[in-house]
């Protein structure tokens, strides 16, 4: 089952847009109101029948306290975790594991929340004014999502695998409203 048009696109849309720095305000939308309920929809199979297959995917430990994040690393962070989360689910193998439909509506979802994200990655021009720490925090996402493919490809994709991996990543979806309720304080 191939990926539809409109996914590949968004596809070559994120990879072709290099991040920058920020200064904008993180909106509700970035904490995910409309993704979450979806993700929780995609269960298919009972995380309890897969126990044998759970890991420990270790989250960055140095995102775990967001309020330490300015602003703009905050946005640079959400945006990296989202875009790793939509190519995470826009791989080929994901359709096996999913409702299409639901999959699409996922996927869309996540494909608004970054095109948020990169209007206020756009708005500041200046890189050399993110946060020093900002390139080692969307390193560290990428090590993580590096991780989660390699476990997806050890486990051969199974349904298994990725139902852990759709608990994995409601945890990181949690992160990220969590993160952009603190900010917006």
């Amino acid at each position: 089952m191939a990926l539809s048009i409109s996914v590949l696109l968004a596809l070559v849309m994120l990879g072709s847009s290099p991040a920058r720095s920020l200064d904008c305000v993180l909106h509700p939308s970035h904490g995910n109101l409309e993704t979450f309920p979806l993700l929780s929809q995609m269960e298919r199979i009972s995380i309890l029948s897969c126990l044998k297959d759970r890991t420990d995917f270790s989250f960055p430990q140095m995102l775990v306290d967001g309020s330490k994040f300015e602003k703009t690393e905050a946005t640079a962070v959400t945006h990296e975790m989202l875009r790793q989360i939509f190519s995470l689910f826009s791989q080929r193998g994901s359709l096996v594991a999913w409702d299409e439909t639901l999959l699409d509506k996922f996927l869309a979802g996540l494909h608004q929340q970054l095109d948020d994200l990169e209007t206020c990655l756009e708005e500041e021009k200046n890189v050399e004014q993110l946060p020093q720490g900002s390139e080692n925090s969307r390193l560290a996402v990428k090590r993580y999502f590096r991780g989660i493919s390699l476990y997806l490809e050890k486990k051969e994709y199974s349904r298994c695998a990725w139902e852990v991996v759709r608990m994995e990543i409601r945890r990181c979806l949690f992160f990220v409203s969590e993160l952009t309720r603190k900010l917006r304080k």
